[in-house]
């Protein structure tokens, strides 16, 4: 029994069409009545509430699917059962280091095998071999789910307004390229794009 990947750069929100796509990917084949696992480990605990209300609100509508999904916010105590529950995962994205945290406490493929698990920029970041974030700007190690490389946010503008400067990102790509098992498949998606993967 095949788990389906749907890894997406990020930045959503600044591609609705594309937005539109992903959605509709996630929802492919999970029938009239599918049931999501919103997971946003990501982030800060006190923020997790209000982006559960916004996002899957945003999520049924941009889906426009017809169907009738049912959605649950991913606690950390009851995730195991959780992902029991759900048809799909939906992994957001947020702090790279905060993300593994979590996850790292759980045998992932094993738990979630057959399902549908979807993620946005830190939360591709995290099923990678190997990844390069926008926030740290050095190539890191993921939990290696999946045998590939991510760069997130891709010939975006993210990080215009930092102090250390726009991001070089043909350099970024080839210091990805270049960090642990050249071998690997390197997915540098621009925002909005994504990726899927059966595994």
């Amino acid at each position: 029994m095949k788990t389906k990947y749907v890894l997406n750069s990020g930045g959503l929100k600044n591609q609705p069409e594309r937005a539109k796509e992903f959605y509709a990917e996630v929802f492919k084949d999970l029938g009239p009545s599918p049931k999501i696992l919103m997971c946003f480990f990501a982030q800060k605990r006190e923020d997790w509430e209000e982006k559960f209300t916004n996002y899957s609100k945003d999520f049924h509508e941009q889906a426009n699917l017809g169907s009738q999904p049912e959605f649950m916010m991913a606690m950390p105590a009851d995730f195991e059962e959780q992902l029991k529950w759900c048809d799909a995962v939906y992994i957001y994205g947020g702090d790279d280091y905060l993300l593994q945290y979590w996850l790292k406490q759980f045998d992932l493929p094993k738990l979630w095998r057959g399902k549908t698990v979807a993620t946005n920029s830190a939360g591709s970041d995290a099923l990678a071999k190997y990844f390069w974030p926008c926030d740290w700007r050095a190539c890191m190690d993921g939990l290696g789910i999946l045998p590939v490389k991510f760069l997130a946010h891709h010939n975006s503008d993210f990080g215009t307004d930092d102090p250390r400067g726009s991001i070089d990102w043909n350099e970024a790509k080839k210091e990805l390229e270049n960090y642990g098992d050249k071998s690997l498949p390197v997915y540098a998606l621009e925002e909005g794009e994504f990726v899927v993967i059966e595994k």
